[in-house]
C-alpha cells in the first residue's frame, strides 16, 4: 500500500503529478460506487482536482507546504468544510445550510497542502461501533467485502484500504478510529483527547472525543498527526523505540475475556514475536476495569453528553434517526446531574488504578477489538446480535478514551487470516512516546509477516 512519504518522494522526483494522483483515486471512487459501494457520502471532483493543479503549479515553483502537499486525503463527515453541508451521517442535517468556514483540523490539512476528496460515511452522529448506515449504506472492509468495516469511521478506513484515499481524518470517542482501522488492516492512531482541536466538528461526547488519522502505516499517522497539531511534519521525531529492554504490559482479564479465537491467536504470536526480539512483556492483572460495567450501564459519560446537543433534535425529529442511535441517545435522558457526577468520578477512579497499575511501563499492549469483523448481513436482520456485537467490538477501544491516553493500532494478523488490531496505549500527552514504540512494533511485526510469507512460498 502507499505510503505518505513514499508518495511524496514520488511527487518532489516528478515521478507523478497531483493531478495524476487525483484522477487514479477519483477512477477509484467511481469503481467502488459502481460496485455498490458505499463509503463516501460526497466527492468534491471538481475542487479536487483544481486544488491538484495547483499544488503541482506551486510544486514546479518550488513550494510545496508538506509532505501532504498534492495527497488525496478524504474527510469523516462529521467536520465542517467551507461550502459544503455537515451531515454527520444523518437524514436529519440534510438540508441544513454549508458551512461557512473549515473545521479547524480541516483547515490546517488544506494549509499543509492536502487535497480533500470528499465526505466519508459514517455511523450516524458516530454513535455506533460496526460502522452501519441505514441512510447512506453499511461500509464493508475490503478485506472481505461480505464483513462490515467498523465505526464510526467506516467509510474512512474504507477510503484508506481501498486506495482511494492515502489517508483519512477520523474522530475516535470509544475506539472510531481503531476499530475501523483494524478491521480494514490499516494503521489509526487516536491521539490524547484535545490535542487535535474539534473546533467545527459535530460532537458526540466533549469530554472524550479525539480527532485522529487513519493510514497505512505508523509514519503515516505521525506526519497526519503533526499536521493536525500544528507542527510541522518535518520536526517530527522518525526514529523508532529500541525494542530491547521496553517494558510492554498485557493483562488477560478484562480485554482478554471473550475473545474471538482469530483476535487471541494472532495477539499471542505478536507477543511472542515482540519477546524474541527482545521487549520484556509483563503480564499483570487490572479487575478495576470490570467497574466499567456498572459506570457504563446507562450508557456513560457518552449518553448523557450526546443528549444535552441531541434533545432538541430528537423531539423534532426522532423518527429520521438510525434506530439503534437515537436508542442509544435516549439513556442520557435519564441520567441526573448525581449520575453524571458519578461517572466523572469512576473515570477518575480508574485512571487512579491505572497510574498505580501501569507506573513503570512503556506502553499497554491489548487486541484493538475482541472480534474479527463481523459479517453484516446477520446484523441487519438481528438487532440483539448488533447491540452485543457492538459492545464487543468497542470494549477494549474505549478504555483508552476513559482513561483520558492515547492509542495506536497496527494490524498483526498473519497473511491469510482475517484483520486483527494491535493496540498500543499510553497516558494523556505520551503521544510521541507511543508513536515511537509504534514505530518499533511495527518493524517487528513486518519482519514477522515477512518470515511467514516467505515460508509459506
Amino acid at each position: 500500500m502507499k505510503t505518505v512519504r513514499g508518495m511524496a518522494l514520488a511527487l518532489q522526483n516528478q515521478q507523478i503529478t497531483s493531478v495524476r494522483l487525483i484522477e487514479e483515486a477519483l477512477a477509484r471512487i467511481d469503481a467502488h460506487r459502481r460496485a455498490g459501494g458505499c463509503a463516501w457520502i460526497s466527492v468534491d471532483a471538481e475542487h479536487a482536482l483544481v486544488a491538484a493543479h495547483a499544488s503541482d503549479v506551486a510544486r514546479a515553483a518550488g513550494y510545496a507546504p508538506s509532505l501532504l502537499a498534492g495527497l488525496p486525503i478524504s474527510i469523516k463527515d462529521l467536520f465542517d468544510i467551507a461550502g459544503q453541508v455537515t451531515r454527520a451521517g444523518s437524514r436529519i442535517l440534510a438540508n441544513a445550510p454549508p458551512a461557512t468556514t473549515d473545521a479547524l483540523a480541516v483547515a490546517r490539512l488544506r494549509a499543509a497542502g492536502a487535497i480533500l476528496l470528499g465526505r466519508t460515511n459514517m455511523s450516524e452522529f458516530a454513535y455506533t461501533g460496526l460502522g452501519l448506515n441505514p441512510h447512506y449504506g453499511n461500509p464493508c472492509t475490503p478485506l472481505d467485502p461480505s464483513r462490515v468495516a467498523g465505526g464510526s469511521s467506516s467509510g474512512a478506513a474504507v477510503s484508506v484500504a481501498g486506495e482511494m484515499a492515502i489517508a483519512a481524518l477520523g474522530t475516535d470517542t470509544g475506539g472510531s478510529i481503531r476499530v475501523p482501522a483494524a478491521f480494514c488492516g490499516l494503521t489509526g492512531f487516536k491521539p490524547t483527547a484535545k490535542r487535535v482541536p474539534l473546533t467545527g466538528a459535530i460532537p458526540l461526547s466533549a469530554s472524550l472525543d479525539s480527532a485522529g488519522p487513519l493510514a497505512p502505516s505508523v509514519d503515516c499517522c505521525a506526519i497526519l498527526d503533526a499536521v493536525l497539531v500544528g507542527q510541522s511534519p518535518s520536526s517530527i521525531e522518525t526514529s523508532a523505540a529500541n525494542i530491547k529492554g521496553l517494558r510492554l504490559y498485557v493483562t488477560h482479564d478484562y480485554v482478554g475475556a471473550e475473545l474471538d479465537r482469530t483476535v487471541h491467536s494472532a495477539f499471542e504470536a505478536a507477543l511472542e514475536a515482540l519477546s524474541r526480539a527482545g521487549a520484556h512483556i509483563v503480564h499483570f492483572s487490572f479487575p478495576e476495569l470490570f467497574e466499567l460495567n456498572s459506570i457504563n450501564q446507562q450508557g456513560g459519560l457518552v449518553a448523557a453528553e450526546a443528549w444535552t446537543w441531541h434533545r432538541s433534535l430528537i423531539q423534532r425529529a426522532g423518527a429520521n434517526y438510525d434506530p439503534h442511535v437515537v436508542a442509544n441517545l435516549r439513556k442520557g435522558a435519564t441520567l441526573t446531574a448525581a449520575d453524571y457526577l458519578d461517572i466523572l468520578a469512576g473515570h477518575k477512579r480508574l485512571q487512579a488504578y491505572a497510574r498505580q497499575r501501569l507506573y513503570d511501563a512503556d506502553a499497554w499492549l491489548m487486541p484493538t477489538a475482541a472480534i474479527t469483523p463481523p459479517p453484516l448481513a446477520p446484523l441487519i436482520r438481528d438487532d440483539a446480535l448488533f447491540v452485543s456485537t457492538n459492545k464487543l467490538a468497542l470494549r477494549n477501544a474505549r478504555i483508552t478514551n476513559i482513561l483520558n491516553g492515547c492509542a495506536l493500532t497496527l494490524p498483526c494478523q498473519l497473511p491469510g487470516e482475517l484483520p486483527v488490531g494491535l493496540s498500543i496505549c499510553g497516558f494523556a500527552y505520551s503521544d510521541a512516546r507511543i508513536i515511537r514504540i509504534a514505530r518499533a512494533i511495527e518493524a517487528v511485526l513486518a519482519t514477522r509477516q515477512h518470515s511467514t510469507h516467505l515460508s509459506t512460498h
